[in-house]
């Protein structure tokens, strides 16, 4: 794990929701992470979109404006949701390490307690399937940088460690992308050069998809139904440095480049069906928190601006691309979750947060996109994770 990569760690409680209020956020890794999903007898309210129409290459979008369906409410200090399966509930205390919890959602008993070794703290995400979870611990601080990973067979609560599975390679760097039970992540191999590395979470098979020589490194692995979009760092600590993002075929195939708009730092983006949405930086831009975003529908097609991104907030869910948006009004500040496909003009706003809250980046799991409101204003102070369909 290099010192130049600053991990994702995700921090129990209160600082793990407003992390996303932040304004210093380190290059691989901006705001906060957790997640959400729905149980049955959720309460669902319509997010109020704006109305595009679809062209005909694409899949259709449902009518109406989507669905929002709250999954929990909680104390800032209680359970946060990381995500939610088919079969399972994931949730995450607020104690320092971090303890993660898988619960059968249809019996309510809990079938993994996940707490991390002395000096370890919990990572985001947890990859899941019917079967499995993937649970991933991360030791930063002192001179001996380490991360676990640990395979839990949900019929038993039994875990196997990754670092024994000899078929699998090494995770080398904190972050993962999933999408239900694919997964990819950066590892080293004999050469000592990082590699991105695509996994099916049942199976453990494992291929390597592009590597750069040290001192570059691979970094920010996005996964959505059909791709992998991931950086490839060159010349780090130098004035020469560069963050480029590539896309690959989950199925097979070469990666390529993602050709930036603009800047030498393409911060992070999500490709789906052939078309990108990213965003980038300069390297002298104070405020490294937000960056531009950008779309192109096809790989050798132009790229246009889709305005301010809040860094790191990209994923692709269902037939869509989301992100996060940050406003300041009058000196109120709130987020919104936009949303995008190919063949639509301009993006749809599909939830806006109220004052004094803050919100975490959305995953996916299972076609459904997760994500908590810290809710800090005057009066009771609560988190509630909440989810949308993207079918």
């Amino acid at each position: 794990m290099r010192p130049s990569l600053a991990p994702v760690a995700v921090l129990a409680g209160l600082a793990l929701l407003v992390s996303a209020c932040s304004s210093d956020q380190p290059e691989s890794a901006p705001p906060g992470q957790p997640s959400t999903t729905g149980t049955p007898g959720a309460t669902k309210t319509p997010a109020s979109p704006d109305s595009m129409p679809n062209s005909p290459s694409v899949p259709p979008t449902p009518a109406g404006p989507p669905m929002l369906t709250k999954i929990l409410q909680q104390p800032v200090d209680g359970q946060h949701v990381v995500t939610q399966q088919r079969k399972y509930l994931v949730t995450r205390g607020s104690d320092d390490a971090g303890i993660t919890t898988v619960t059968d959602r249809a019996s309510k008993r809990v079938v993994v307690k996940h707490v991390p070794p002395a000096g370890f703290v919990a990572q985001s995400p947890v990859v899941i399937d019917d079967q499995w979870a993937l649970i991933e611990d991360i030791r930063d601080a002192g001179p001996d940088p380490e991360i676990r990973a640990y395979r839990y067979d949900l019929s038993t609560g039994k875990s196997v460690d990754l670092a024994s599975q000899k078929a699998l390679p090494r995770i080398s760097e904190p972050e993962i992308g999933a999408a239900d039970g694919t997964f990819a992540y950066s590892s080293t191999d004999a050469k000592r050069r990082s590699c991105l590395v695509i996994a099916e979470l049942a199976s453990l098979k494992a291929r390597t998809v592009d590597c750069v020589a040290d001192p570059g490194y691979v970094a920010d692995p996005v996964v959505s139904a059909d791709s992998v979009t991931f950086s490839e760092i060159t010349s780090p600590q130098t004035t020469r440095r560069c963050k480029r993002l590539l896309t690959a075929p989950l199925a097979g195939g070469a990666a390529k480049p993602v050709v930036a708009a603009k800047n030498c730092i393409q911060w992070s983006g999500a490709s789906l069906r052939g078309a990108t949405v990213w965003s980038e930086i300069g390297a002298s831009d104070p405020d490294q928190y937000q960056s531009t975003g950008y779309v192109r529908e096809t790989a050798g097609g132009s790229a246009r601006s889709i305005g301010p991104i809040v860094t790191d907030t990209i994923v692709a869910c269902g037939n869509w691309i989301h992100w996060e948006v940050r406003t300041v009004t009058e000196g109120v500040e709130r987020f919104q979750l936009q949303r995008w496909q190919p063949g639509l003009g301009r993006p749809q706003h599909i939830y806006a947060t109220p004052p004094d809250a803050a919100v975490t980046p959305p995953t996916c799991q299972d076609g459904n996109l997760i994500f908590e409101v810290a809710h800090l204003g005057a009066g009771s102070k609560y988190t509630e994770a909440l989810q949308v369909t993207t079918a």
